[in-house]
């Protein structure tokens, strides 16, 4: 038996590359032509990012709980626990930030932010819903295999880090944790497999922690 030291990460993985695309292939199929709607109705969260004036959104936020929870069950509990049994105690995750969603929802919320963290989190949601399909394409993998804003778990963080940082709200530092959490697992399964994608979901999650502190610091030196 080697020792344990000469183990590399990738030798603990539980699925090669092949299979791991193949996943996104297979779901894509199932549910297409679903991709048009959730790229349109991402279209339509970034349109109420881009209002001149915030007003309470409770249904956009409902909006983004339920798609939390479709990807949740869909993708993550329908097809990647298949392959990887960890991904069963992470699905829940999604569940609550759906639920967080729905709550802060009901409680109200406000899009619209049109300073400084407002504006990189629309740059930050238009890269997870128009940017992500591509990154398929630009790595040299089939179109089949594009992850979508609505249906694949990292462009739907990535879009939502972006919409919420262009939310108002005392509550809303809550929503952020399980969608960085989730894209620094996601980065850490692809460079786990030598995938020079890791990049994309490591630096969405790093740029919205550090405009959350940033703002967080703003905010302490004013008051």
């Amino acid at each position: 038996m080697a020792e344990w030291w000469t183990y590399r990460p990738s030798d603990f993985l539980l699925f090669s590359p092949r299979v791991y695309w193949r996943m996104f292939e297979l779901h894509n199929a199932a549910v297409w032509p679903l991709h048009l709607a959730m790229l349109a109705v991402g279209l339509a969260f970034v349109l109420i990012a881009l209002r001149r004036h915030a007003l309470p959104d409770r249904w956009a936020a409902l909006g983004l709980a339920a798609l939390w929870a479709f990807v949740g069950w869909s993708f993550l509990w329908g097809r990647y626990a298949a392959i990887n049994w960890a991904i069963a105690y992470v699905a829940p995750a999604f569940g609550i930030q759906a639920l967080l969603l729905a709550v802060l929802g009901a409680r109200g919320i406000i899009f619209g932010r049109r300073d400084m963290a407002g504006q990189v989190g629309l740059l930050l949601a238009m890269a997870g819903l128009v940017g992500y399909p591509l990154v398929a394409w630009l790595f040299g993998r089939s179109w089949s295999s594009a992850e979508v804003f609505g249906i694949a778990p990292d462009p739907t963080a990535i879009t939502t880090l972006g919409i919420l940082l262009g939310a108002s709200s005392r509550l809303v530092p809550l929503l952020f944790p399980i969608p960085v959490l989730w894209l620094l697992f996601s980065g850490l399964t692809l460079r786990t497999m030598d995938d020079a994608q890791a990049w994309i979901p490591f630096s969405a999650a790093g740029t919205a922690v550090v405009v959350v502190v940033l703002r967080s610091v703003t905010r302490r030196n004013k008051s």
